[in-house]
Protein backbone atom coordinates (compact mmCIF):
# COMPACT_ATOMS: atom_id res chain seq x y z
CA UNK A 1 0.00 0.00 0.00
CA UNK A 2 2.79 2.55 0.97
CA UNK A 3 4.76 1.75 -2.39
CA UNK A 4 1.21 3.03 -4.13
CA UNK A 5 1.24 5.53 -1.98
CA UNK A 6 4.56 6.42 -2.81
CA UNK A 7 4.17 6.04 -6.63
CA UNK A 8 0.82 8.46 -7.00
CA UNK A 9 2.78 10.94 -4.99
CA UNK A 10 5.73 11.43 -7.24
CA UNK A 11 3.27 10.72 -10.25
CA UNK A 12 1.46 13.33 -8.74
CA UNK A 13 4.83 16.05 -8.05
CA UNK A 14 6.02 15.06 -12.02
CA UNK A 15 2.54 15.99 -13.55
CA UNK A 16 2.47 19.14 -11.69
CA UNK A 17 5.75 20.15 -12.31
CA UNK A 18 5.47 18.96 -15.84
CA UNK A 19 2.36 21.19 -16.03
CA UNK A 20 4.28 24.02 -14.79
CA UNK A 21 7.21 23.83 -16.98
CA UNK A 22 5.32 23.40 -19.53
CA UNK A 23 3.53 26.41 -18.58
CA UNK A 24 6.30 28.38 -18.20
CA UNK A 25 7.89 27.52 -21.36
CA UNK A 26 4.81 29.01 -23.24
CA UNK A 27 5.05 32.21 -20.57
CA UNK A 28 8.73 31.97 -21.38
CA UNK A 29 8.39 32.09 -25.44
CA UNK A 30 8.75 35.65 -26.86
CA UNK A 31 6.57 36.36 -30.15
CA UNK A 32 9.25 36.95 -33.05
CA UNK A 33 9.24 40.35 -34.09
CA UNK A 34 7.21 39.54 -37.27
CA UNK A 35 4.17 38.87 -35.57
CA UNK A 36 3.34 42.29 -34.09
CA UNK A 37 5.22 44.45 -36.72
CA UNK A 38 5.61 47.94 -34.94
CA UNK A 39 2.81 49.97 -37.02
CA UNK A 40 4.41 52.55 -38.67
CA UNK A 41 3.86 53.31 -43.05
CA UNK A 42 4.88 56.19 -45.48
CA UNK A 43 2.77 58.34 -43.61
CA UNK A 44 4.48 58.32 -40.41
CA UNK A 45 7.72 58.39 -42.61
CA UNK A 46 6.68 61.96 -44.36
CA UNK A 47 6.31 63.02 -40.79
CA UNK A 48 9.40 62.02 -40.26
CA UNK A 49 11.29 63.52 -42.80
CA UNK A 50 13.72 60.65 -43.56
CA UNK A 51 13.31 57.21 -44.40
CA UNK A 52 15.56 54.01 -42.74
CA UNK A 53 17.10 51.16 -45.29
CA UNK A 54 19.29 48.50 -44.15
CA UNK A 55 22.06 47.97 -47.04
CA UNK A 56 25.57 45.76 -47.18
CA UNK A 57 28.96 47.06 -47.14
CA UNK A 58 30.13 45.87 -50.31
CA UNK A 59 30.93 46.35 -54.24
CA UNK A 60 27.18 45.93 -55.31
CA UNK A 61 25.31 47.22 -52.77
CA UNK A 62 26.61 50.03 -50.37
CA UNK A 63 30.48 51.45 -49.87
CA UNK A 64 33.00 54.41 -49.59
CA UNK A 65 35.01 55.80 -52.40
CA UNK A 66 37.06 58.39 -52.08
CA UNK A 67 35.16 59.78 -49.07
CA UNK A 68 31.69 59.23 -51.64
CA UNK A 69 29.09 57.18 -51.07
CA UNK A 70 28.31 54.89 -53.79
CA UNK A 71 26.59 51.26 -55.17
CA UNK A 72 23.78 50.15 -56.76
CA UNK A 73 21.45 49.59 -53.80
CA UNK A 74 22.72 52.96 -52.57
CA UNK A 75 21.95 55.11 -55.60
CA UNK A 76 18.66 53.43 -56.25
CA UNK A 77 17.46 54.08 -52.79
CA UNK A 78 18.67 57.78 -52.34
CA UNK A 79 16.17 58.56 -55.97
CA UNK A 80 13.53 56.89 -53.91
CA UNK A 81 14.49 58.73 -51.21
CA UNK A 82 14.07 61.91 -53.60
CA UNK A 83 10.96 61.16 -54.97
CA UNK A 84 9.66 60.76 -51.74
CA UNK A 85 11.00 63.88 -50.50
CA UNK A 86 12.58 62.65 -47.66
CA UNK A 87 16.34 62.12 -46.49
CA UNK A 88 17.83 58.87 -46.20
CA UNK A 89 19.55 57.27 -43.28
CA UNK A 90 21.91 53.81 -44.03
CA UNK A 91 21.94 50.80 -41.61
CA UNK A 92 24.52 48.60 -42.75
CA UNK A 93 24.03 45.09 -41.83
CA UNK A 94 24.96 41.80 -43.21
CA UNK A 95 23.21 39.12 -40.63
CA UNK A 96 20.03 38.86 -43.00
CA UNK A 97 17.66 37.21 -39.59
CA UNK A 98 18.77 40.69 -37.76
CA UNK A 99 17.61 42.83 -40.56
CA UNK A 100 14.37 41.34 -40.51
CA UNK A 101 14.09 41.81 -36.74
CA UNK A 102 15.06 45.69 -36.90
CA UNK A 103 12.55 46.05 -40.01
CA UNK A 104 9.69 44.55 -38.02
CA UNK A 105 10.86 46.88 -34.90
CA UNK A 106 10.85 50.15 -36.61
CA UNK A 107 14.50 50.56 -36.62
CA UNK A 108 14.24 50.33 -40.36
CA UNK A 109 11.60 50.99 -43.39
CA UNK A 110 13.36 48.63 -46.05
CA UNK A 111 15.46 45.91 -46.32
CA UNK A 112 17.77 46.79 -49.71
CA UNK A 113 19.68 43.76 -50.31
CA UNK A 114 18.59 42.05 -52.99
CA UNK A 115 16.76 39.26 -51.87
CA UNK A 116 15.21 36.46 -53.51
CA UNK A 117 11.74 36.09 -52.47
CA UNK A 118 10.63 32.57 -50.56
CA UNK A 119 7.78 31.49 -48.57
CA UNK A 120 9.69 31.44 -45.01
CA UNK A 121 10.71 35.18 -46.12
CA UNK A 122 6.80 36.19 -47.01
CA UNK A 123 6.23 35.30 -43.23
CA UNK A 124 8.80 38.03 -42.22
CA UNK A 125 7.59 40.75 -44.55
CA UNK A 126 6.27 41.66 -47.96
CA UNK A 127 8.28 42.59 -50.69
CA UNK A 128 8.39 44.91 -53.67
CA UNK A 129 7.88 45.04 -57.38
CA UNK A 130 11.33 42.82 -58.39
CA UNK A 131 14.11 45.09 -59.02
CA UNK A 132 15.30 42.45 -61.15
CA UNK A 133 16.45 38.71 -61.11
CA UNK A 134 19.53 36.85 -59.82
CA UNK A 135 20.77 32.85 -60.27
CA UNK A 136 23.57 31.52 -57.68
CA UNK A 137 26.55 30.01 -58.69
CA UNK A 138 29.46 27.82 -57.11
CA UNK A 139 32.17 30.02 -55.98
CA UNK A 140 35.62 28.13 -55.79
CA UNK A 141 39.07 28.08 -57.35
CA UNK A 142 40.08 27.88 -61.21
CA UNK A 143 42.38 24.62 -60.74
CA UNK A 144 42.43 21.13 -61.43
CA UNK A 145 40.02 20.07 -58.86
CA UNK A 146 37.22 22.56 -59.73
CA UNK A 147 33.97 20.76 -59.44
CA UNK A 148 32.34 20.48 -62.81
CA UNK A 149 28.49 19.12 -61.65
CA UNK A 150 26.99 18.46 -58.60
CA UNK A 151 27.74 14.65 -58.24
CA UNK A 152 31.57 15.95 -57.69
CA UNK A 153 29.93 17.77 -54.55
CA UNK A 154 29.79 14.30 -52.41
CA UNK A 155 31.47 14.42 -49.23
CA UNK A 156 32.56 18.52 -49.82
CA UNK A 157 32.24 21.22 -47.16
CA UNK A 158 30.13 24.36 -48.47
CA UNK A 159 30.15 27.98 -46.82
CA UNK A 160 27.53 30.14 -46.91
CA UNK A 161 26.14 33.33 -45.48
CA UNK A 162 24.13 32.90 -42.36
CA UNK A 163 20.18 32.82 -43.51
CA UNK A 164 21.05 33.01 -47.11
CA UNK A 165 18.42 31.17 -49.61
CA UNK A 166 21.35 29.44 -50.55
CA UNK A 167 20.95 26.44 -47.95
CA UNK A 168 17.31 25.85 -49.08
CA UNK A 169 19.16 25.64 -52.86
CA UNK A 170 21.67 23.57 -51.92
CA UNK A 171 19.67 21.40 -49.59
CA UNK A 172 17.44 21.15 -52.88
CA UNK A 173 20.47 19.45 -54.75
CA UNK A 174 20.60 16.84 -52.04
CA UNK A 175 17.56 15.74 -51.85
CA UNK A 176 17.10 15.68 -56.16
CA UNK A 177 20.82 13.71 -56.49
CA UNK A 178 20.65 11.32 -53.19
CA UNK A 179 24.11 13.17 -52.44
CA UNK A 180 25.85 14.23 -49.02
CA UNK A 181 27.55 16.95 -48.53
CA UNK A 182 28.06 19.29 -45.46
CA UNK A 183 26.61 23.57 -45.35
CA UNK A 184 28.12 25.70 -42.79
CA UNK A 185 26.89 29.06 -42.37
CA UNK A 186 28.67 31.84 -40.63
CA UNK A 187 28.11 35.29 -40.17
CA UNK A 188 29.46 38.05 -43.06
CA UNK A 189 28.70 39.26 -46.57
CA UNK A 190 29.10 37.41 -49.32
CA UNK A 191 32.06 39.07 -50.56
CA UNK A 192 33.67 38.30 -47.16
CA UNK A 193 33.13 34.15 -48.26
CA UNK A 194 34.74 34.98 -51.35
CA UNK A 195 37.60 36.50 -49.79
CA UNK A 196 38.08 33.09 -47.94
CA UNK A 197 37.82 31.34 -51.34
CA UNK A 198 40.45 33.30 -52.47
CA UNK A 199 42.89 33.22 -49.22
CA UNK A 200 42.35 29.06 -49.47
CA UNK A 201 40.75 29.73 -46.02
CA UNK A 202 37.40 27.59 -47.44
CA UNK A 203 37.55 25.73 -50.37
CA UNK A 204 33.46 26.68 -51.41
CA UNK A 205 31.11 29.24 -51.41
CA UNK A 206 27.72 29.84 -53.13
CA UNK A 207 26.77 33.80 -53.93
CA UNK A 208 24.51 35.44 -56.22
CA UNK A 209 25.72 35.21 -60.35
CA UNK A 210 26.07 38.54 -60.84
CA UNK A 211 28.31 39.71 -57.33
CA UNK A 212 30.34 36.35 -58.41
CA UNK A 213 30.63 37.89 -62.09
CA UNK A 214 31.56 41.16 -60.69
CA UNK A 215 34.55 39.39 -58.21
CA UNK A 216 36.23 37.31 -60.79
CA UNK A 217 36.80 40.84 -62.98
CA UNK A 218 39.06 41.47 -59.32
CA UNK A 219 40.41 38.05 -58.83
CA UNK A 220 41.40 35.74 -62.08
CA UNK A 221 41.72 32.30 -59.98
CA UNK A 222 38.09 32.02 -59.51
CA UNK A 223 35.44 29.69 -61.28
CA UNK A 224 32.11 30.16 -61.37
CA UNK A 225 30.93 27.71 -63.71
CA UNK A 226 28.41 25.72 -61.71
CA UNK A 227 25.55 27.40 -61.53
CA UNK A 228 23.45 26.52 -58.28
CA UNK A 229 19.82 28.03 -59.11
CA UNK A 230 18.31 29.66 -62.15
CA UNK A 231 17.41 33.37 -62.34
CA UNK A 232 14.83 34.31 -60.17
CA UNK A 233 13.20 37.75 -58.76
CA UNK A 234 14.89 39.86 -56.25
CA UNK A 235 12.98 42.59 -54.68
CA UNK A 236 13.06 44.82 -51.32
CA UNK A 237 11.31 43.68 -48.48
CA UNK A 238 9.04 46.16 -46.45
CA UNK A 239 6.85 45.59 -43.47
CA UNK A 240 3.67 44.17 -43.42
CA UNK A 241 1.72 46.43 -42.17
CA UNK A 242 3.06 49.51 -44.26
CA UNK A 243 0.95 49.31 -47.41
CA UNK A 244 1.51 52.95 -48.69
CA UNK A 245 5.28 52.10 -48.64
CA UNK A 246 5.29 49.19 -50.19
CA UNK A 247 3.00 50.69 -53.22
CA UNK A 248 5.04 53.83 -53.57
CA UNK A 249 7.80 51.98 -53.92
CA UNK A 250 6.35 49.72 -56.61
CA UNK A 251 5.42 53.23 -57.97
CA UNK A 252 8.74 54.11 -58.11
CA UNK A 253 10.34 51.00 -59.63
CA UNK A 254 7.94 50.76 -62.69
CA UNK A 255 8.97 54.20 -63.00
CA UNK A 256 12.24 53.86 -62.67
CA UNK A 257 12.05 50.66 -65.07
CA UNK A 258 10.58 52.43 -68.32
CA UNK A 259 12.81 55.52 -68.18
CA UNK A 260 15.88 53.33 -67.89
CA UNK A 261 17.12 54.43 -64.66
CA UNK A 262 17.41 51.21 -63.04
CA UNK A 263 19.16 49.75 -66.63
CA UNK A 264 21.65 52.39 -66.63
CA UNK A 265 22.10 51.93 -63.21
CA UNK A 266 22.63 48.15 -62.91
CA UNK A 267 25.27 48.51 -66.16
CA UNK A 268 26.97 51.24 -64.12
CA UNK A 269 27.90 48.66 -61.43
CA UNK A 270 27.35 45.39 -62.75
CA UNK A 271 29.08 45.73 -66.64
CA UNK A 272 31.27 47.90 -66.63
CA UNK A 273 34.19 45.65 -65.00
CA UNK A 274 37.48 47.81 -65.67
CA UNK A 275 35.79 50.77 -63.25
CA UNK A 276 34.12 48.07 -60.24
CA UNK A 277 37.52 46.62 -60.24
CA UNK A 278 39.66 50.05 -59.91
CA UNK A 279 37.01 51.47 -57.34
CA UNK A 280 36.80 48.15 -55.32
CA UNK A 281 40.09 47.43 -55.01
CA UNK A 282 41.68 51.55 -54.03
CA UNK A 283 43.09 51.83 -50.88
CA UNK A 284 40.50 54.62 -51.10
CA UNK A 285 37.47 52.08 -51.30
CA UNK A 286 35.97 50.53 -47.76
CA UNK A 287 35.53 47.23 -49.76
CA UNK A 288 39.50 46.81 -50.22
CA UNK A 289 40.97 49.27 -47.53
CA UNK A 290 40.89 51.30 -44.47
CA UNK A 291 41.38 54.93 -46.28
CA UNK A 292 39.34 57.84 -46.78
CA UNK A 293 41.59 60.44 -48.47
CA UNK A 294 44.81 61.02 -49.36
CA UNK A 295 44.89 62.77 -46.71
CA UNK A 296 43.76 61.24 -44.09
CA UNK A 297 47.15 61.57 -42.02
CA UNK A 298 47.08 65.38 -41.73
CA UNK A 299 42.93 65.36 -40.84
CA UNK A 300 44.04 62.54 -38.02
CA UNK A 301 46.85 65.74 -36.96
CA UNK A 302 43.59 68.06 -37.19
CA UNK A 303 41.36 66.36 -35.39
CA UNK A 304 43.96 65.14 -32.23
CA UNK A 305 44.22 69.25 -31.89
CA UNK A 306 40.67 69.78 -32.40
CA UNK A 307 39.68 66.90 -30.11
CA UNK A 308 37.15 64.85 -32.56
CA UNK A 309 37.32 61.98 -33.92
CA UNK A 310 39.31 61.98 -37.34
CA UNK A 311 36.33 60.20 -39.13
CA UNK A 312 34.15 63.48 -38.77
CA UNK A 313 36.36 65.70 -39.71
CA UNK A 314 37.02 63.67 -42.89
CA UNK A 315 33.02 64.11 -43.18
CA UNK A 316 33.31 68.18 -42.96
CA UNK A 317 36.30 67.92 -45.46
CA UNK A 318 34.43 65.96 -47.85
CA UNK A 319 31.14 67.99 -47.68
CA UNK A 320 33.55 71.31 -48.02
CA UNK A 321 35.74 70.57 -50.97
CA UNK A 322 35.31 66.42 -52.03
CA UNK A 323 39.44 66.81 -50.75
CA UNK A 324 39.93 69.03 -54.08
CA UNK A 325 42.91 70.86 -52.58
CA UNK A 326 42.06 73.48 -55.43
CA UNK A 327 38.22 73.86 -54.94
CA UNK A 328 36.94 77.44 -54.87
CA UNK A 329 33.37 78.26 -54.32
CA UNK A 330 31.23 80.55 -56.11
CA UNK A 331 31.52 82.88 -53.23
CA UNK A 332 35.65 82.97 -53.21
CA UNK A 333 35.94 80.19 -50.73
CA UNK A 334 38.62 77.83 -51.25
CA UNK A 335 41.34 74.96 -49.77
CA UNK A 336 39.91 71.72 -48.32
CA UNK A 337 37.78 73.23 -45.79
CA UNK A 338 36.26 76.23 -47.76
CA UNK A 339 37.57 79.03 -45.77
CA UNK A 340 36.70 83.01 -46.63
CA UNK A 341 39.79 85.06 -47.54
CA UNK A 342 38.96 87.03 -44.26
CA UNK A 343 38.66 84.14 -42.14
CA UNK A 344 42.05 82.67 -43.92
CA UNK A 345 43.74 85.76 -43.23
CA UNK A 346 42.34 85.77 -39.27
CA UNK A 347 43.55 82.18 -38.74
CA UNK A 348 46.89 82.70 -40.46
CA UNK A 349 46.46 80.67 -43.90
CA UNK A 350 48.80 82.06 -46.25
CA UNK A 351 48.83 79.49 -48.92
CA UNK A 352 44.98 78.13 -49.02
CA UNK A 353 46.10 75.61 -51.62
CA UNK A 354 48.57 73.90 -49.31
CA UNK A 355 46.46 70.56 -47.79
CA UNK A 356 48.29 70.79 -44.03
CA UNK A 357 48.25 74.96 -44.36
CA UNK A 358 44.28 75.18 -45.27
CA UNK A 359 43.14 72.02 -42.83
CA UNK A 360 44.92 74.18 -39.36
CA UNK A 361 43.18 77.18 -40.78
CA UNK A 362 39.95 75.09 -41.01
CA UNK A 363 40.70 73.01 -37.34
CA UNK A 364 41.77 76.57 -35.54
CA UNK A 365 38.51 78.11 -36.91
CA UNK A 366 36.47 75.17 -35.67
CA UNK A 367 38.24 75.64 -32.41
CA UNK A 368 37.09 79.11 -31.70
CA UNK A 369 33.71 78.08 -32.48
CA UNK A 370 33.74 75.38 -29.95
CA UNK A 371 35.27 78.49 -27.57
CA UNK A 372 32.32 80.07 -28.62
CA UNK A 373 29.77 77.18 -27.53
CA UNK A 374 31.52 75.39 -24.60
CA UNK A 375 29.58 77.33 -22.18
CA UNK A 376 26.50 77.11 -23.34
CA UNK A 377 26.08 74.13 -24.54
CA UNK A 378 28.46 71.44 -22.44
CA UNK A 379 27.37 68.31 -24.05
CA UNK A 380 29.93 68.01 -26.44
CA UNK A 381 27.59 65.40 -29.61
CA UNK A 382 25.38 68.47 -29.15
CA UNK A 383 27.98 71.30 -29.20
CA UNK A 384 29.53 69.44 -32.21
CA UNK A 385 26.26 69.83 -34.26
CA UNK A 386 25.72 73.38 -33.32
CA UNK A 387 29.14 74.19 -34.72
CA UNK A 388 29.21 72.51 -37.94
CA UNK A 389 26.34 74.71 -38.56
CA UNK A 390 27.97 77.47 -37.59
CA UNK A 391 30.55 77.09 -39.45
CA UNK A 392 28.14 76.73 -42.50
CA UNK A 393 25.82 80.04 -41.65
CA UNK A 394 27.82 81.97 -39.24
CA UNK A 395 27.47 81.46 -35.17
CA UNK A 396 25.63 84.84 -35.45
CA UNK A 397 22.73 83.35 -37.12
CA UNK A 398 23.11 80.26 -34.98
CA UNK A 399 23.04 82.46 -31.90
CA UNK A 400 19.76 84.07 -32.88
CA UNK A 401 18.08 80.49 -33.16
CA UNK A 402 19.84 79.56 -29.59
CA UNK A 403 18.30 82.82 -28.42
CA UNK A 404 15.18 82.10 -29.85
CA UNK A 405 14.24 78.92 -28.23
CA UNK A 406 15.61 80.01 -24.82
CA UNK A 407 12.96 82.70 -25.34
CA UNK A 408 10.07 80.71 -26.58
CA UNK A 409 10.24 77.40 -23.96
CA UNK A 410 12.74 75.25 -26.18
CA UNK A 411 16.10 73.86 -25.58
CA UNK A 412 18.74 75.54 -25.60
CA UNK A 413 21.70 73.08 -24.82
CA UNK A 414 19.90 70.69 -27.45
CA UNK A 415 20.52 70.70 -31.04
CA UNK A 416 16.99 69.49 -32.69
CA UNK A 417 15.64 72.64 -30.74
CA UNK A 418 17.99 75.31 -31.67
CA UNK A 419 17.10 73.65 -35.32
CA UNK A 420 13.76 74.02 -35.16
CA UNK A 421 14.22 77.92 -34.61
CA UNK A 422 16.97 77.73 -37.16
CA UNK A 423 14.57 76.89 -39.72
CA UNK A 424 12.28 79.72 -38.64
CA UNK A 425 14.76 82.19 -39.58
CA UNK A 426 13.02 82.42 -42.99
CA UNK A 427 9.83 83.67 -40.82
CA UNK A 428 9.31 87.42 -40.50
CA UNK A 429 7.57 86.69 -37.20
CA UNK A 430 11.13 84.98 -35.50
CA UNK A 431 13.89 86.97 -38.02
CA UNK A 432 12.39 90.47 -36.85
CA UNK A 433 11.96 89.28 -32.56
CA UNK A 434 14.09 91.93 -30.69
CA UNK A 435 16.38 89.20 -29.36
CA UNK A 436 17.79 88.17 -33.36
CA UNK A 437 20.84 90.63 -34.74
CA UNK A 438 21.73 88.83 -37.42
CA UNK A 439 18.05 88.80 -39.22
CA UNK A 440 16.99 86.70 -42.26
CA UNK A 441 18.78 83.32 -42.94
CA UNK A 442 18.13 80.32 -44.69
CA UNK A 443 18.29 78.12 -41.98
CA UNK A 444 17.17 75.21 -43.97
CA UNK A 445 20.41 74.70 -45.36
CA UNK A 446 22.41 74.65 -42.31
CA UNK A 447 20.47 72.25 -40.83
CA UNK A 448 20.16 70.28 -44.26
CA UNK A 449 24.66 70.44 -44.06
CA UNK A 450 24.61 68.90 -40.68
CA UNK A 451 22.38 66.10 -41.25
CA UNK A 452 24.62 65.42 -44.47
CA UNK A 453 27.47 65.33 -42.68
CA UNK A 454 26.19 63.29 -39.68
CA UNK A 455 24.67 60.90 -41.97
CA UNK A 456 28.20 60.45 -44.12
CA UNK A 457 29.82 60.67 -40.53
CA UNK A 458 27.84 57.60 -39.47
CA UNK A 459 28.71 55.51 -42.99
CA UNK A 460 32.63 56.60 -42.14
CA UNK A 461 32.15 55.27 -38.17
CA UNK A 462 30.70 51.71 -39.56
CA UNK A 463 32.87 51.20 -42.70
CA UNK A 464 36.22 52.52 -42.05
CA UNK A 465 38.26 51.66 -38.09
CA UNK A 466 39.27 54.61 -35.91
Amino acid sequence: MKKALVGVFIIGVISLFGVQCTFMDKREKQPQAWENPVPLDLEDILKRGYIRAIVDNSSTSYYIYRGRRMGYEFEMLKSLANTLGVRLHLIIKSDIQEAFTLLNKGTADIIAMNLEVSDTRRNMANFTAPLGQMGTVLVQRNDANAIKDFWELQDKVIHIRKDAIYKAQLEQIQEAYGIEFTIKEGKGDNESFIQQVVNKRIDYTVVDKIEAMVNTTYYDNLNINLEISPKSDVAWAVRKNAPALEEAINAWVEKSDQSGYIPTLHAKYFKNSKNSYFRNNSPFSSVAGNSISPFDDIIKKGSEDLGWDWRLLASLVYKESRFDTTAVSYAGAVGLLQLMPVTLERFGVANPNDPLESLMGGVNYLKYLDKFWRERIPESNERIKVILASYNIGHGHVEDAWKLALKYGGNPQNWESIARFLLLKNDPEFYKDPVVKSGYAKGHMAVNYVDDIMILYDSYRVLIDP
